[in-house]
């Protein structure tokens, strides 16, 4: 299962991920520093990484969702794991969203109170580590994105081949 979106073969949404998981983490510090000693930096530092974090997860989705669509075959179980990994970075990109939306006007300001922040950019961050485990689940188990050698390739078909008659299989039992 190869990435469709490549530069020189090697798969772009990899290369992008570590972007906003960087500044999803700096977005959670940044509250935290802010709440525990008040000063504007730290907000301003948290809402810049913020804007950061869901401009460039938005960007990383983008060779994400082609992969998705034109790199995993459908009815494969590396399939319903790639939806579940896209189902919580959109989950995380609108908690980091709502966060934006609710501290954005405090750039030049002190925020009337913090906890929402600690509490969206923590639950983001949740949903961040849960979706990285998924797509670590994508390249070791399923192979997505990875260059096989023709042995590796024909072994992987014969899985897949294994795996759905064993699919076949079991939509017949009642």
């Amino acid at each position: 299962m190869y990435s469709k979106i490549t530069v020189t073969g090697h798969p772009v949404h990899p290369m992008l991920v570590g972007f906003p998981i960087a500044s999803y983490t700096g977005t959670l510090v940044g509250f935290a520093v802010y709440a525990s000693n008040g000063q504007q930096f730290w907000l301003n530092l948290a809402i810049a990484l913020n804007i950061a974090g869901v401009g460039t997860a938005l960007l990383a989705a983008l060779p994400g969702i082609a992969d998705l669509a034109f790199g995993i075959p459908r009815r494969s179980a590396a399939r319903t794991v790639g939806i579940a990994h896209g189902g919580l970075n959109v989950a995380a990109l609108g908690l980091f969203g709502a966060s934006l939306g609710v501290y954005a006007t405090h750039w030049d300001g002190p925020a009337t109170g913090v906890t929402p922040g600690l509490a969206l950019s923590s639950a983001g961050l949740a949903c961040t580590l849960a979706a990285g485990f998924l797509g670590w689940t994508l390249v070791q188990d399923y192979h997505v994105g990875i260059r096989l050698t023709p042995l590796q390739e024909s072994d992987e078909q014969t899985v897949q081949s294994a795996e759905l008659i064993h699919l076949h299989r079991g939509s017949h039992v009642a």
